[in-house]
């Protein structure tokens, strides 16, 4: 390896074959150059300009400002965005690793420009006029080490022919009277390398946790190749930014073996590989619940346009959609009934997951979430993690449905049967029901009611599908395209199924989930979120649904949610599979099969806020809860939560049903004979005072589910997710 010690120094005296022309001269002659193809100024403006510019006190012009987010008030802070991480150093006690890798990377002549670049500010110009290609537009290809340390010491952001033409004039002055040596010490103190770290220090400590003195070659490398992009070439942030990562990488160790920093050889041993990163590691501000809060803002910002400087050190006020005593009602809750599902063990509630979303229904604006108990322990944000929904799909086939002409007094099989072409009858938990209507089916969750529904529809799975994606539910989501749809083996996150459900209770207009109200700059807004809405369903047909699952919390499994006082309409979810379980006792296996519920759920919403609360067990949320339902503990969590949400609320009735006329056609197809199906005996779900109508279907019935990590394929087999 080359020798760690080794200075750069030699090559910024100008001496060792650089030719001597006057600093003055030279200097004139590359900016006439440059500012005369910009067309900024005139020949005889250019010598005075230059002649009388002289560069700001960094002390007072640079500086980089916390950006802080506060609570829908605008009052009440939840936190803030990075108070500048910088810890400078000296030049000489910067690796030569890192000075080399930085001008292989960023400028390699520098040690021999005069501070600026006559092709590079060509294609910057042919940027800022809308003229160069997207590759060099994104990357604002033309700067110099230079010129980009002027622009973060000096100057500002802004893209105009004005503050190219003062940055180039300031570095050319710079160039010629202020040493390579300290220039680039300036440049590596103040420059921007991600995760809050400003300056070589800095980063050496966040990516690496060692001081920069300490940084071997590959770690050096690294560094100086993230420089180009910070938000996008950190490997924490996915496979992709991590392979971007490493071709700069690549690009910077190429690039030093042809300046003679490195020798091939050197190159070669580090090349095909990024060094280790140690896990990302965050400051306590990001602990607790209130990170995941944090991190959707930032997440949010960024896809708004924000840069990543900006949000980490631009001084901004962001005011966001969460009410903060929502939010603290919706921790306490999820983590009071999460103890209570876990019978009091700190232990076992290790492995509960509980994910809240809480949206209001006129403005698509996140009131409150709960994505778990510490983002520095887990980023895994169980609120916008996809899991099997259950039977608060359900709402989506019965509003397919009534868009085809159905009405909820239609009538339909509430038996349990083979639908044709399948090989294993639909159950229901409690046995058979007989010819039900609609209302009925939905109020008490007859599975096989709505799997007749679906077979009746023409192209029923589709249109079950289009009519979820016109509610909200993302156009990705892992879909079951079955007659047993409507059953909840599609996967879906807390947020998706709490705004879906808020476009019903908002006589379908739809909206978009954001967290970000708006955001100010020196107090002008900058930005303010989108609420006007969309009409995607139509109004009757989400009046007659609200109507439907309003009967869901006063007769059906989703009573207890009238315990709120006010109008209220919902639906339970349960995810149960029959999974095979083998015994071997003797010379004999002995196959039973045994129930595992996978995901719990309540969905619910008043007329001005829905909130969905959805239990799951295990990392990546496969584990069997055991013998818990929808109508449990995440109804009470729902209940604990809106009593507080919904304080102050004016009790606004939902509007009554259409009384449309069905248009339905009759099937002709013969009624299957109805399979006998045992009812099994209601057991008492803790904290509840009389057993949940909320029952288990019939494990027999069911494959099991797949076992991958959520967001990928949904469970697989024929499995029907048990009702409600």
């Amino acid at each position: 390896m080359a020798d760690p010690k080794r200075s750069a120094a030699p090559r910024s005296t100008g001496k060792g074959g650089r030719k001597k022309t006057n600093p003055w001269v030279r200097a004139l002659i590359w900016v006439t150059a440059i500012l005369l193809s910009l067309g900024v100024i005139g020949v005889g403006a250019i010598a005075v300009a230059y002649s009388m510019i002289r560069l700001p006190d960094p002390n007072s012009d640079f500086q980089t400002n916390t950006s802080f987010v506060y609570y829908a008030d605008g009052k009440t802070k939840i936190g803030s965005f990075q108070v500048q991480n910088r810890q400078s150093i000296d030049y000489d006690k910067i690796p030569a690793n890192v000075k080399d890798a930085v001008v292989a990377a960023e400028n390699r002549t520098f040690w021999t420009d005069p501070g600026i670049s006559a092709t590079g500010l060509f294609r910057a110009t042919l940027g800022l006029v809308g003229l160069a290609p997207a590759d060099v537009t994104a990357t604002g290809g033309g700067s110099t080490i230079t010129q980009q340390y002027i622009k973060v010491m000096y100057l500002t952001q802004e893209k105009s022919f004005t503050r190219k033409a003062k940055e180039i004039l300031l570095a050319a002055k710079i160039g010629q009277e202020v040493s390579k040596e300290k220039i680039l010490a300036g440049y590596l103190n103040t420059v921007y390398f991600g995760r809050g770290a400003y300056g070589i220090e800095a980063a050496a400590q966040i990516y690496f946790h060692k001081p920069a003195a300490k940084l071997d070659l590959a770690q050096s490398v690294a560094l100086a190749a993230i420089l180009n992009s910070p938000g996008n070439l950190d490997p924490a942030n996915g496979k992709q930014q991590a392979a971007d990562l490493l071709e700069r990488y690549q690009y910077t160790l190429n690039g030093m073996v042809d300046l003679g920093n490195i020798t091939a050889a050197e190159r070669d041993e580090i090349y095909r590989g990024l060094p280790e990163f140690p896990k990302a590691t965050n400051d306590s501000r990001l602990g607790g619940p209130k990170g995941f809060l944090l991190s959707m803002v930032e997440r949010e910002l960024l896809a708004n346009g924000f840069t990543e400087e900006q949000v980490n050190g631009g001084g901004l006020k962001v005011v966001t959609t969460f009410d903060a005593d929502a939010q603290d009602a919706a921790v306490a809750s999820a983590q009071k009934n999460t103890l209570a599902l876990a019978s009091g063990s700190k232990k076992t509630a290790k492995k509960l997951h509980a994910g809240l979303a809480s949206v209001d229904n006129a403005t698509g604006g996140i009131i409150a979430l709960y994505g778990g108990p510490d983002f520095l322990a887990s980023q895994w944000n169980w609120a916008n993690n996809p899991r099997p929904t259950g039977s608060t799909f359900k709402p989506y086939a019965l509003a397919a449905a009534l868009e085809n002409g159905w009405t909820l007094t239609d009538r339909l099989n509430g038996n349990s049967f083979t639908p044709r072409g399948d090989s294993a009858p639909v159950r229901n938990a409690d046995g058979n029901h007989g010819s039900v209507t609609l209302q009925q089916a939905t109020t008490h969750s007859i599975n096989s009611a709505f799997v007749d529904l679906v077979t009746q529809i023409p192209d029923g799975p589709s249109a079950v599908q289009s009519m979820a994606e016109s509610a909200g539910i993302p156009e990705n989501s892992q879909w079951d395209l079955s007659n047993r749809i409507p059953l909840g083996n599609t996967e879906v996150s807390p947020v998706n199924q709490a705004n879906s459900y808020a476009t019903f209770a908002n006589g379908g207009v739809r909206h978009t989930p954001h967290v970000v109200a708006e955001v100010f700059d020196n107090n002008k807004s900058v930005y303010k979120a989108e609420t006007a809405g969309e009409q995607t369903i139509n109004v009757d047909t989400a009046t007659d649904v609200t109507y439907a699952l309003t009967k869901v919390t006063q007769d059906g499994t989703g009573s207890r949610a009238s315990l709120l006082g006010f109008p209220v309409a919902g639906k339970t979810g349960t995810v149960g599979y029959g999974v095979e379980k083998k015994r071997k006792v003797g010379n004999k296996t002995y196959t039973s099969v045994v129930r595992e519920t996978r995901a719990v759920w309540f969905v619910g919403y008043t007329k001005q806020i829905t909130t969905a609360v959805m239990y799951v067990k295990g990392n990546e949320g496969t584990g069997d809860l055991g013998h818990v339902f929808g109508s449990g503990f995440p109804l009470s969590t729902w209940l604990d939560y809106m009593k507080v949400a919904m304080r102050g609320q004016d009790h606004l009735s939902f509007d009554p049903p259409s009384n449309r006329v069905s248009t339905q056609k009759p099937t002709n197809k013969p009624k299957p004979k109805p399979t006998a199906t045992p009812t099994p005996t209601p057991t008492t779900t803790p904290t509840e005072t009389a057993p949940p109508t909320d029952k288990p279907t019939d494990p027999g019935t069911t494959a099991p589910p797949s076992t991958k990590p959520p967001t990928t394929a949904p469970p697989s087999g024929t499995g029907t997710p048990k009702a409600p």
